[in-house]
């Protein structure tokens, strides 16, 4: 019996987000489990102490032989968005995010990546918190996140995504974070030297894609229902 995997998941996590957009992507099918952060449910920090999302459960095979326990013992767990987004792909990637005849094209998407999510977003959450909480830093904070944007718009003043003429598993991972760093300062973002960024961007969030990805269900927590999501 064929036993759909787990996504704990918040709105507007980019994380989160990476992770969903990725399950739709690979036309991968699972139940969702919207969440937010000060009431997480008791079943998701069993199976990821880390307590943060997303979190991906992927159960055995029941063959009627084990216990319950034993199953949720066994289950393989992923609670890093990146690792997901790849678990995904790799099971299914109609549209070669990956990039798979281009054998350098997987290393050099996760250096960005990991540029992205160890020094970009850090710097990033400094920028929100400086607009924010009006701290006299703001500009400052700004001109810290300046560096990685622009290495996007040079990427984008060569070819319509991040990584050629289609888009790729880089574009789906920046994604959420970019959208955040719009949004800080959006007239400034506006008026910015962003004008092939900010298309990049614009074409992403009208998509249908990223309408599914971002769409609203129920809190389970308040429903005990499981949503099917994906294909």
């Amino acid at each position: 019996m064929k036993t759909l995997p787990i996504l704990y998941s918040l709105q507007n996590c980019p994380y989160a987000m990476r992770a969903r957009l990725a399950i739709l992507l690979a036309q991968q099918t699972i139940h969702l489990r919207p969440i937010v952060m000060k009431n997480k449910p008791a079943e998701m920090l069993a199976v990821s102490p880390k307590a943060t999302v997303p979190v991906l459960v992927i159960e055995p095979l029941a063959d009627g032989k084990q216990s319950a326990k034993q199953h949720s013992r066994e289950a393989q767990i992923i609670d890093e968005s990146l690792d997901i987004m790849l678990w995904a792909l790799q099971r299914n990637d109609p549209e070669d995010l990956l990039c798979a005849s281009n054998p350098d094209a997987l290393a050099e998407m996760l250096n960005v990546i990991e540029q992205n999510d160890k020094q970009f977003k850090p710097d990033l959450e400094r920028y929100k918190d400086a607009k924010r909480y009006h701290h006299g830093d703001l500009e400052a904070c700004r001109l810290k996140c300046e560096p990685f944007v622009q290495a996007l718009e040079r990427r984008l003043s060569q070819h319509a995504f991040l990584m050629g003429e289609k888009a790729s598993l880089l574009d789906y991972a920046l994604l959420p974070f970019v959208r955040q760093f719009s949004k800080v300062n959006r007239q400034l973002y506006l008026q910015g030297p962003y004008t092939h960024l900010q298309a990049w961007l614009n074409a992403h969030l009208q998509s249908r894609l990223f309408s599914k990805a971002m769409f609203k269900f129920p809190l389970w927590l308040d429903t005990q229902e499981d949503i099917l999501f994906g294909d």
